[in-house]
Parts: structure tokens; sequence; C-alpha cells
């Protein structure tokens, strides 16, 4: 059991329970996955971007990365069906619970003049999508040898039912939203 998931079982289940009144603890809201995508619209010129990307993110999650592909043909950004145009990757129970901790503990405090997130990121369900600028905030990554700064897309999945339970669940495990 990981750090993060025992201060969910032990401070923040309770806490939640408290505040909303589950008569379940089936209903108790909990951290499903959570989902990280690097786009790469500029990889279609350049596959070693791609390669980057997949190793850098692998680095990351701890779990291989695969490859995105781009369902159709736009002229407009000389792209065609099935080109490579992203790298992704799903964390699921352990992973998912060192990622958070560690994203919540060391990552985002590296961000540069970082005031919290907004909580702008829900999606009505109780699901939270947070926009990184800098992937290079992540501890695993070394800064010498990144050639290119990619930003990252973090979505966490929760099994809350609305924004107000989800924006609790994911307060109490720590997550810096602004005030």
């Amino acid at each position: 059991m990981t750090r993060l998931e025992k201060v969910y079982k032990e401070k923040v289940a309770p806490e939640l329970n408290k505040e909303f009144g589950y008569k379940s603890p089936m209903q108790m809201p909990r951290v499903e996955k959570i989902s990280l995508n690097i786009g790469l619209g500029e990889a279609s010129q350049n596959t070693k971007l791609i390669e980057d990307a997949v190793e850098e993110l692998t680095k990351i999650a701890g779990q291989r990365a695969v490859i995105t592909r781009a369902k159709k043909s736009i002229a407009a950004f000389k792209l065609r069906e099935d080109m490579p145009v992203g790298v992704r990757v799903t964390l699921r129970r352990d992973l998912m619970w060192d990622f958070l901790d560690k994203l919540v503990s060391f990552a985002l405090p590296r961000v540069r003049d970082f005031r919290g997130i907004p909580d702008r990121g829900f999606d009505g369900r109780g699901n939270f999508t947070l926009g990184i600028r800098e992937h290079s905030i992540f501890p695993e990554l070394e800064i010498d040898k990144i050639e290119h700064v990619k930003g990252m897309n973090i979505t966490i999945v929760t099994s809350a039912e609305t924004d107000k339970e989800g924006k609790m669940l994911l307060d109490l495990l720590g997550m810096p939203f602004k005030k």
C-alpha cells in the first residue's frame, strides 16, 4: 500500500463520509485512474520527437507509453491518417497512487512562481484535467538531456458524482488548488 493510498483510507475517506454522509462505502469517491498525454503536432515531420516523448513519458509514469495516431487526414496541418501525433499512458492502482503523490509533493512545487492550480479543470462529473506547460518539472528527467520542452495533460478520473465531491477528494489528497 502506497503512502497516499494509506492517507486516503485513514483520513480522506472518513472526512468525505462526514461531509456527504454516504450510506455505503462503495459510494465513497475514489481516484480510479490517471491519464497522461503529450500532444506533438510537429511530430509528423520529426520522428525523433516521438521517440524522445515515449522515453520521457515512460520515465515519468513508470509504465511504457503508447504512441497515439491521427484518425483523419487534415491537409491544412500536413497530417495523414495513421501518422503519429502524440504519446499517452494510463495509470491505475499503485502506479497511479505513486504518480499522484509525486505530482502533488515534488512536481507542482517545482513550477516557477507557483501559486496553486485553478479549479476550472473539472468536467461536471468530478474528473479533473490539468495542463502543464513544461514536463521538465518531474524529478526523473534530467533537464540537460531534454531537447524540446513539451506540454502535458494530466487527467485524474474519479468515481465522484459531482465536481464538489471530486474537488474535496483531490483537496484532501493534497492537490494545491488556488484559494
